[in-house]
């Protein structure tokens, strides 16, 4: 009976340390395409949220030169284009993705628009920021340009402030790490 015991609180730990990572989201890609973000296990994920109108937008640069210059080595960036904060992302799908492309040269996968905060709050972002979801920290979504730092596990390790840098010593260091584990 013991053996059951330990057998059954095996496959839960397995359960939930899968449920705890963002390879159970599937999201819809800017062009319309159903992606798996399972799609993206072994490689060290950088979700942001994003918008063409605010004032961190200028930010698409260092993103872009970060994606350019660690893609190879394991990290990739996903932009989620949101119209949460004072409606700073009010264009289409087709526009964002001309927008980003003509004026920041961004290549990095981009995705359709979705919320990141309040009651229409998309499903990955409602883990990303409830521990009891993703099992690490809450937080809560400040402004446009939030990073959530995710683990080739899948797990979420930080997250870094909308205003922030990501050539910042702090977060570049976090990335380091998690791309030598």
């Amino acid at each position: 009976m013991k053996t059951i015991g330990i057998i059954i609180a095996l496959a839960m730990s397995t359960i939930t340390a899968s449920d705890n990572t963002i390879y159970q989201f599937t999201m819809k890609s800017i062009d319309g395409e159903e992606v798996s973000l399972s799609d993206f296990k072994g490689k060290v994920v950088m979700i942001v949220n994003v918008a063409s109108k605010c004032g961190n937008t200028p930010q698409y640069k260092e993103l872009q030169a970060l994606y350019d210059q660690k893609k190879d080595e394991g990290l990739v960036i996903l932009g989620f284009p949101a119209n949460t904060f004072l409606g700073q992302e009010p264009g289409s799908d087709e526009q964002i993705k001309s927008f980003c492309q003509k004026n920041y040269g961004v290549t990095f996968p981009m995705f359709s628009k979705i919320s990141v905060k309040g009651n229409d709050m998309h499903p990955l972002y409602q883990f990303l920021t409830e521990k009891d979801s993703n099992g690490e920290m809450d937080s809560s979504v400040k402004w446009n340009f939030q990073k959530y730092v995710i683990g080739k596990d899948g797990r979420l390790r930080e997250v870094v402030g909308p205003s922030t840098s990501v050539m910042n010593g702090e977060a570049m260091a976090t990335i380091e790490k998690l791309l030598a584990e």
